[in-house]
């Protein structure tokens, strides 16, 4: 029995934090170790011709209304954020930083991240208002955005983004339970039902 998910994500991904806020209810339903990727989705789709729901009008719509009748059913906080999309590279470059000399502040990172986008709505397009969000967060803004702009980090977090595609990924979130991909936040049932049979 494969007891590991895989969660490759992007913080610009609405789903993807819905599917973040389920990840303690993974982790306790199904006694499962969560191993984190985050990767650069506008990577991801370029690299495969895809492109954001939203930037279809009629389903951009529908899923703005999927999005939150979710966000009511696993009583979480979720809104529309107004200044989307969001250019998340120098977002992922931090998390992927994080991850490398900081595990242990990985999540709280993550946290303040996807709250700032998807639950206070903020412009995480502007430098001064990830600074101030990051601060209050506890994070020494101006040393992780340098941290950010490492070679190494940026590679790690090429080097993700392209595992993630060579893998079948399109999209975020998406779990991988072994080989068995999962793409969308409401996949989370069947990720629980792989974690729990054999494959």
């Amino acid at each position: 029995m494969t007891t590991t998910v895989e969660f490759f994500f992007d913080v610009g991904s609405p789903a993807a934090y819905l599917a973040w806020t389920q990840l303690p209810v993974l982790r306790g339903e199904c006694a499962a170790g969560i191993e984190l990727k985050p990767m650069l989705l506008g990577g991801v789709f370029q690299a495969t011709g895809n492109q954001s729901p939203m930037m279809v009008p009629a389903k951009g719509s529908y899923m703005q209304q999927d999005l939150a009748l979710h966000a009511q059913h696993y009583g979480v906080p979720f809104q529309h954020n107004p200044h989307f999309p969001i250019n998340t590279l120098t977002l992922m470059r931090g998390a992927t930083a994080l991850q490398l000399r900081q595990p242990e502040r990985f999540a709280d990172y993550v946290d303040a991240v996807f709250r700032a986008i998807w639950v206070d709505a903020k412009d995480m397009n502007d430098p001064q208002v990830v600074a101030a969000v990051l601060g209050q967060a506890g994070f020494d803004a101006a040393a992780l955005l340098a941290q950010a702009a490492d070679p190494a980090v940026k590679e790690r977090l090429k080097q993700l983004t392209q595992e993630a595609v060579a893998r079948g990924v399109f999209g975020a979130p998406t779990f991988f339970v072994g080989d068995r991909m999962f793409w969308g936040q409401d996949r989370l049932d069947f990720v629980k039902q792989a974690l729990k049979a054999p494959i």
